[in-house]
């Protein structure tokens, strides 16, 4: 069996642990995964953490996770963030799962923490599908799944 290695990536400015819910939900399903963790400061070094775990420690695959604050600078810095993943994603040719919870989703810190979780977990799952069953993600194509909060559905069922 082919032992891939998972980069994530998360920042100490985040008030959730989601890069440890995302590991322990990946350890249920696989086993043989090899983690590969950067912890940065904060949201905008997320990117060059998320290179170096894929060129420098060669990961398959990286997950990075930002907690973006409610202010006008702290969206903008998420907005940089986003696409510094998505150069780092072109640069190296290999998936980048961003995983960001705004502080400002809502305003009950409990339900903020059960998004986060929530997210962190389906991505997770997400991961797993991107190496072992993406036909899987086809099968899901235009089906309105969300991650952190409710599924919307698709706005016509396939035919």
């Amino acid at each position: 069996m082919t032992r891939f290695k998972i980069g994530v990536a998360d920042t100490a400015f985040a008030r959730v642990d989601m890069a440890l819910i995302a590991i322990k939900e990946i350890e249920k399903s696989v086993t043989g995964i090899n983690f590969i963790r950067y912890t940065v400061p904060g949201i905008k070094d997320l990117p060059v953490a998320v290179k170096k775990l894929l060129e420098e420690k060669k990961c398959d695959i990286a997950i990075a996770f930002g907690m973006p604050g409610p202010t006008a600078i702290d969206k903008q810095c998420a907005h940089e963030a986003s696409l510094g993943l998505i150069w780092a994603q072109l640069m190296t040719n290999k998936h980048v799962i961003e995983v960001f919870v705004h502080e400002d989703e809502v305003a009950d810190e409990e339900k903020l923490y059960r998004i986060a979780e929530n997210r962190a977990r389906k991505h997770a799952q997400n991961v797993l599908k991107l190496l072992f069953k993406p036909e899987q993600l086809t099968k899901e194509a235009g089906t309105g799944k969300r991650q952190g909060v409710p599924n919307i559905g698709p706005i016509r069922q396939r035919r």
